[in-house]
């Protein structure tokens, strides 16, 4: 692409559409490609794992032959790769919170060092190619896919902070109900499309189809959000004046301060901060057990 086709592509974008919302649904579709990817296992597994009562034995008695016992089994399905216990799948279908729950903290420092572009793009980077070595990593064994989505929860454990450190750089007081909204909306979205386009995929193709199709999804995804999106308005090359002034003026040039202190005391004291510590519990308990 030359550079006066480039620039004209990026005016009629700006022109079009303020860059705060190109981020908002930037943001968008990395929760719905980051739930997505988190969850497909547990519909793929269905697929990949021997049922345990197609492997039981059924003796019936045959009035036909001769006084004895006939043994009948039931019909495995050839798709059904893997013999692994209930105990196997539980290591596997858990590993990725094992690492989700580590970056969380990390990230937040992460977005503050580097910027939330690349600490978010990287992190669903991350989770995509990973989620497509994924069957390699199944037919190499229980203990390299428990590997695999370890390293896939510590890309995504990055996701939130990162997005939340965007937010604050982009969006307006009076606007971030609307595109928070939009934004962490990808979450049930993400889930609820995946979860119908997989169970679809599943029943007429082999199970590697989704993780595939997903990490495509993720990679290509990046593409576009190196191009599209950016740390803040300052450092955006292709935003329009009016929206820079507009976004300086709301935002009052949001600068992080050094050396402030951790308020631990006010925080632990404070009960609307303790009720939404529980309600989220709660709310992760019921979607995630």
């Amino acid at each position: 692409m030359s550079d006066e086709t480039s620039s004209s592509w990026k005016s009629t974008l700006t022109a079009c559409i303020p860059q705060r919302y190109v981020l908002g649904l930037m943001g968008f579709l990395a929760v719905a490609n980051a739930y997505a990817m988190r969850g497909i296992l547990n519909l793929a597994i269905t697929e990949m794992v021997v049922n345990p009562k197609n492997k039981a034995h059924h003796h019936v008695d045959d009035p036909n032959a001769c006084p004895g016992i006939l043994e009948v089994k039931n019909h495995t399905d050839p798709n059904n790769e893997f013999d692994w216990d209930e105990q196997t799948q539980g290591y596997i279908l858990s590993a990725f919170y094992w690492g989700y729950v580590l970056t969380h903290l990390p990230g937040g420092l992460l977005a503050q060092r580097f910027g939330g572009k690349q600490t978010l793009g990287l992190g669903i980077l991350g989770t995509a190619v990973l989620t497509l070595l994924t069957p390699f990593a199944a037919r190499a064994g229980p203990n390299w896919l428990i590997a695999v989505r370890l390293l896939e929860g510590l890309g995504e454990g990055t996701t939130f902070p990162a997005l939340n450190q965007l937010l604050a750089q982009w969006v307006p007081p009076l606007e971030r109900g609307r595109l928070g909204s939009l934004v962490f909306a990808g979450n049930q979205i993400g889930t609820v499309v995946s979860s119908a386009l997989s169970g679809l995929l599943l029943d007429v193709y082999d199970w590697p189809i989704i993780f595939y199709l997903f990490g495509s999804a993720g990679v290509l995804w990046y593409v576009f959000w190196i191009f599209l999106c950016y740390n803040d308005p300052a450092s955006h090359p292709f935003i329009t004046e009016k929206e820079k002034d507009y976004l300086e003026e709301t935002l009052g040039g949001i600068k992080r301060k050094e050396h402030l202190r951790v308020p631990w005391g006010s925080m632990a004291t404070s009960l609307p901060l303790w009720a939404l510590i529980i309600g989220q519990i709660g709310h992760d308990w019921g979607l995630f057990t």
